[in-house]
């Protein structure tokens, strides 16, 4: 009958950003830095069997990483258009009961042309911070293009 195999030990030295990464991912994954870099090598050193297994993991955090940016920039989206919502509500004055009729077949077409004017923005595939900020500032996350 063969004895299991045991595991050796090696006493290797690792640069400290990369022994924080193989720290922060054991942690996440609830397991010893050991394993996290005895996976990571049998990756390395068999492309074929632990390839997919990372390729896939590293996508999915990838993609964790644009959903939380995405989160985040509809939060902040939603914000920035309740608090215009709450200043134009606050600094618009009532209008005299005489003019609302007027006032509401107006602001019907103006909406109109807003709904139109915006279709036609979205159509075209420009964006407003492309028009607003200058050509070589970096927007959003460098993972997405």
């Amino acid at each position: 009958m063969k004895r299991a195999r045991r595991k050796q030990q090696m006493t290797v030295y690792l640069d400290p950003g990369l022994f924080r990464a193989v720290t922060d991912m054991a942690t996440r994954r609830r397991q010893s830095g050991s394993l996290v870099v005895e996976t990571a090598l049998a990756a390395f050193f068999s492309p074929e069997d632990g390839d997919g297994v990372m390729a896939l993991a590293r996508r999915m955090d990838r993609t964790d990483r644009r959903l939380s940016r995405l989160e985040r920039d509809a939060g902040i989206t939603l914000e920035t258009l309740a608090q215009f919502i709450r200043f134009w509500m606050i600094m618009t004055p009532a209008l005299p009961e005489t003019s609302s009729a007027a006032a509401r077949a107006q602001a019907a077409e103006r909406y109109e042309g807003f709904i139109e004017a915006l279709g036609r923005r979205l159509a075209s595939g420009r964006r407003l911070y492309e028009d607003v900020l200058p050509p070589d500032t970096p927007v959003g996350d460098p993972d997405m293009s």
